[in-house]
């Protein structure tokens, strides 16, 4: 059996050096059994035991390796992204909406919910916002929320009762424990800032606004809702390796032929996903071709129903 990757892993390196220690251990006593009869017995013995504690440290390190690959199949932590698209204040309200949709839903799930960053419009709402969702399962539900979400509505604004249609994109990106994108510190330019909005006066005294910019690709990443400067500069990098990674996905992707009776969730953000028209009380998801009402029940986060179907169409679709 090839137990090398447990030498190779941080969590399991140390129950691997244990195990170094009882195979030489092993080694000795199996050559003062041959070489002193009188000690035999007594070295067989304890050949046993370490028999037994070799056997435990190989299930220990087996189950921290399958609990980590079934954490990066199923990661417990993803970023969501929203942006504001076609339609000007509206489709910043729109965003705004989006988010707390989510933001809902996470509450619902007892998900852990937190703003990385935002940009706001005159009147309030998302020109693009961060945040950081943790919770079970977070990755299957929200995974193919990614892509152009669509809204019909009459603005209060809209005097003659025109239908305005606006776009917002959605971005969710799993973070992953064990990175697959190495970043070169030359490749890194980090800058602070003093942080604007709500949150006291340290917030606006104090550099504690983190911008990051990855030069060979462009990326930028901003992180400003933490007191700490340090806090905003980890959660950054940690956004910085999740859209890296997604990025990386995504040109694997482009480059295999996928033959499925369905395409869900390709991770194209300017791929048109989802309908949500107002007026007819109605969303509809393009992708699986389907529609519900209760669109106010929705927009506060009774999303299941419309995970639920998509889900079970992406089973059919493989």
């Amino acid at each position: 059996m090839d137990i090398s990757p447990y030498k190779e892993n941080q969590k399991t390196s140390f129950l691997y050096s244990m195990y170094e220690k009882l195979v030489a251990e092993e080694n000795a006593l199996k050559t003062t059994a041959e070489n002193e009869p009188e000690l035999k017995e007594l070295a067989e013995e304890e050949l046993r035991t370490l028999a037994l504690r070799k056997d435990d440290l190989l299930r220990q390190m087996a189950e921290i390796l399958a609990a980590e690959k079934e954490e990066e199949a199923h990661p417990r932590e993803v970023i969501l992204e929203v942006r504001a698209g076609a339609g000007g204040e509206e489709a910043a309200l729109f965003a705004e909406k989006l988010a707390t949709m989510y933001e809902k839903y996470a509450a619902g799930k007892n998900w852990s919910f937190k703003k990385i960053d935002e940009s706001t419009s005159d009147l309030g709402g998302y020109k693009e916002a961060s945040f950081e969702i943790k919770g079970s399962d977070v990755w299957e539900k929200l995974r193919f929320e990614t892509g152009v979400h669509r809204i019909q509505r009459i603005p209060a604004t809209e005097k003659s009762g025109r239908i305005h249609t606006s776009t917002a994109s959605v971005a969710v990106l799993p973070v992953h424990t064990k990175h697959t994108v190495e970043l070169n510190p030359a490749d890194i330019e980090v800058t602070f800032s003093k942080a604007g909005g709500p949150g006291g006066q340290n917030v606006n005294k104090v550099e504690t606004a983190v911008r990051i910019l990855h030069k060979p690709t462009g990326l930028v990443v901003r992180s400003m809702t933490e007191r700490s400067q340090l806090k905003n500069r980890e959660r950054a990098f940690s956004v910085l390796q999740a859209k890296l990674e997604a990025l990386q996905a995504e040109t694997a992707a482009a480059k295999m032929s996928l033959d499925r009776k369905i395409q869900i969730g390709t991770g194209d953000r300017s791929e048109k996903i989802r309908t949500y028209n107002i007026l007819q009380d109605r969303v509809t998801d393009h992708r699986i071709k389907e529609s519900w009402h209760n669109i106010e029940g929705i927009f506060l986060g009774d999303l299941d129903p419309i995970f639920d179907a998509i889900e079970k169409e992406e089973k059919r679709g493989i």
